[in-house]
Order: C-alpha cells, then sequence, then structure tokens
C-alpha cells in the first residue's frame, strides 16, 4: 500500500510542477482576432517559487482582471500562464533602504478553445516598486506584482493599458 501511495504523489508532484504553456518563440495574435478577443478560462503553472499559498489564486485574479478590460470581443480564448520567477522585495528591507522592487517572469499563452491551437504567446518579465514604508509593511505585493504583469500583458498582446492612473491602481497604471 505504500509504494501505491508513494506513487500517487510522486505523479502528483510532477504534474503540479509541469508547465501548463507549449512553449517557443514569441508569437503575436493576429490583428483581426486581437480586435475580437475575450478571456476564457485561466490555467497557471509554475517552477517552485517563494511565495504565500495563495499567491496563484491572486495572480489568476489580478491578471483576469485586467484582461477582461482590454479584451472586449466576442472570440473567446483562452489563457495558460507559466510563472518562471517572482521575487518581492523583502518588508524590512524595502523600509530600512526606502525602496525596492517586486519582479515577476512568466509566459501567456493564449489559446483558441475550439482548435486547441496556441494563438499568441507572450513572454514577459516586470518590475515594480514596493512602495514607501507603509506600502512596504501592509501592502499585498503580490498583487502588485500580478497586477503589472496584467498590464504589460495587455499592453504587448493588446496595445492599451487597461486603466487610467490613479491611487485605486496598486502599481504605478
Amino acid at each position: 500500500m505504500s509504494r501505491i501511495a508513494a506513487a500517487t504523489f510522486a505523479a502528483l508532484t510532477l504534474c503540479a510542477c509541469a508547465p501548463v504553456v507549449a512553449g517557443g518563440p514569441p508569437m503575436a495574435l493576429d490583428p483581426a482576432l486581437r480586435d475580437q478577443a475575450r478571456l476564457g478560462t485561466i490555467t497557471m503553472s509554475s517552477d517552485w517559487l517563494m511565495a504565500e499559498d495563495d499567491f496563484s489564486d491572486t495572480f489568476t485574479d489580478e491578471v483576469g482582471e485586467e484582461l477582461r478590460r482590454c479584451m472586449t470581443g466576442d472570440r473567446t480564448l483562452n489563457l495558460r500562464l507559466h510563472v518562471d520567477d517572482l521575487d518581492r522585495a523583502g518588508r524590512l528591507e524595502t523600509v530600512v533602504r526606502g525602496d525596492g522592487m517586486h519582479t515577476l517572469a512568466a509566459t501567456a499563452e493564449f489559446v483558441d478553445p475550439q482548435t486547441r491551437q496556441v494563438v499568441g504567446r507572450y513572454p514577459i518579465r516586470v518590475a515594480t516598486q514596493a512602495g514607501g514604508a507603509v506600502p512596504a509593511l501592509l501592502g499585498d505585493r503580490q498583487m502588485m506584482v500580478s497586477e503589472e504583469y496584467g498590464r504589460a500583458l495587455c499592453e504587448e498582446a493588446f496595445g492599451r493599458n487597461p486603466r487610467r492612473s490613479g491611487p485605486w491602481n496598486a502599481t504605478r497604471g
């Protein structure tokens, strides 16, 4: 019985780490498809990251929120995300030094759900300021860098920032 449990655990561990993206060179969305696109489902995978347990939920929620603002067409595209790297500035270090950066690198693939073909691929690396002492102590670091990634993906894939700048944004906007 212990062999079956060990084999099951090993299989689940390997599957959890396997990237959901097909991989390959960057591929821009066709302009006609880009103008018609609407966000469907989001699937995420990652390398081993030093993050809180809710990172996957935070990342997919924030990226989805940004994309829903810039994908306003009627043709559904699903999104597959693979996070390669996440580095958040330390809270104490940011308070002491007065600055810090949160960085994230991930590949986004847009997939046509009817054909299951990758129709766009965007490897993107973002960085956002950790803010001053108050944001460093109280801010949601994962949300900040996830929102920044969502904005960068909108800019790369659809040529527009989904939000206007303002205090309601966790990042520079």
